[in-house]
């Protein structure tokens, strides 16, 4: 256990006075904070709404300056699913192993009594807890500014849903983690493992969408002819298909966390097919939410736990020569 705290300690601090650290911390700061008060960010619009009365029987406000979009720039939940968190990932697990190995530092630090499991697991949990420390920093940071200008102080349920979503997206970049430090083991150049990670995340970024459309275009095509039913198999087909990316999954479980009155696509599917619209922008409780996203964590959690269990077992079993 201590050799696990020491690795531990020092992987937290490195991250916190390196450069990489403050400039990660910096852009995804930068990011956040344009995305809902710049020119025409979201509290724009939430300002217009207030002016106006739209929202005065409207709950949850506050958990708006995170879902709105502002016009001609995506939303706060955009940006942390499909850019800042992939890249925090990434960037604090693409050389986690092969550096130490590369730079001869591995074999000194395993030369000590530390054990080798307790080297692997203080580095991603020190990744882990300054992800989680990072997002929730931003969250706060965010939340005071806007609790600040907009006036509309978060219900208890509002900041419940926050400190929710802080643990989701905990265990997103935990999952972005995982996949560089798996990369960083099995290749040893640095370079590679970082281009490898990068290709995956543009991969689910850009290309999965094309795919699930191709699919779904492949399956079930339609034309303008095409019956109700049909048009209904196709969208639960690209659905389906979507959700083998990791951001999509992310975005489809926040969307319900944060914005209560949001369904996911397959029920607003089955929703529309039954003939129930109009049920469509009733209000979810806090527990129906957490069930509606509970197969989205369970994803979450496995994924996760494979490419670590994978990691590990690799860093174990190989040999590792001073230079």
């Amino acid at each position: 256990m201590r050799g696990l705290l020491t690795v531990f300690n020092k992987e937290l601090a490195d991250y916190f006075i390196s450069w990489r650290g403050i400039i990660l911390f910096g852009v995804v700061l930068l990011t956040a904070v344009f995305a809902i008060y710049g020119p025409s960010g979201a509290l724009q619009n939430i300002r217009a709404d207030l002016g106006s009365a739209q929202l005065g029987t409207t709950e949850f406000v506050f958990l708006r300056l995170f879902t709105t979009s502002g016009e001609g720039s995506q939303s706060f939940l955009y940006f942390i699913s499909a850019f800042l968190l992939p890249v925090i990932g990434i960037a604090f697990g693409f050389d986690a192993i092969n550096s130490e190995k590369n730079n001869g530092t591995m074999s000194r630090l395993l030369s000590q009594p530390i054990y080798r499991d307790s080297v692997f697991n203080g580095k991603f949990l020190a990744g882990v807890i300054t992800i989680a420390i990072m997002l929730a920093s931003i969250i706060l940071l965010v939340s005071g500014l806007g609790l600040r200008t907009i006036g509309v102080p978060p219900s208890s349920e509002e900041a419940f849903r926050l400190f929710l979503f802080v643990l989701l997206g905990t265990l997103y970049g935990a999952f972005w983690l995982g996949l560089a430090m798996l990369f960083s083991t099995f290749l040893n150049r640095v370079s590679t493992s970082a281009l490898a990670a990068i290709a995956v995340w543009i991969f689910f970024l850009v290309f999965m969408l094309m795919i699930s459309t191709f699919i779904a275009n492949t399956l079930v095509p339609i034309n303008q002819n095409s019956a109700t039913q049909e048009i209904f198999r196709h969208i639960g087909v690209q659905i389906n298909s979507s959700r083998a990316s990791p951001i999509f999954l992310f975005q489809e479980s926040t969307t319900v966390l944060l914005a209560p009155g949001a369904r996911t696509a397959t029920e607003i599917l089955q929703l529309q097919q039954s003939g129930g619209a109009n049920f469509i922008s009733s209000t979810l409780p806090l527990g129906q939410s957490i069930i509606t996203i509970w197969p989205h964590i369970v994803t979450f959690v496995a994924i996760t736990s494979m490419l670590f269990a994978i990691s590990y077992y690799k860093f174990m079993r190989e040999e590792i020569r001073s230079t």
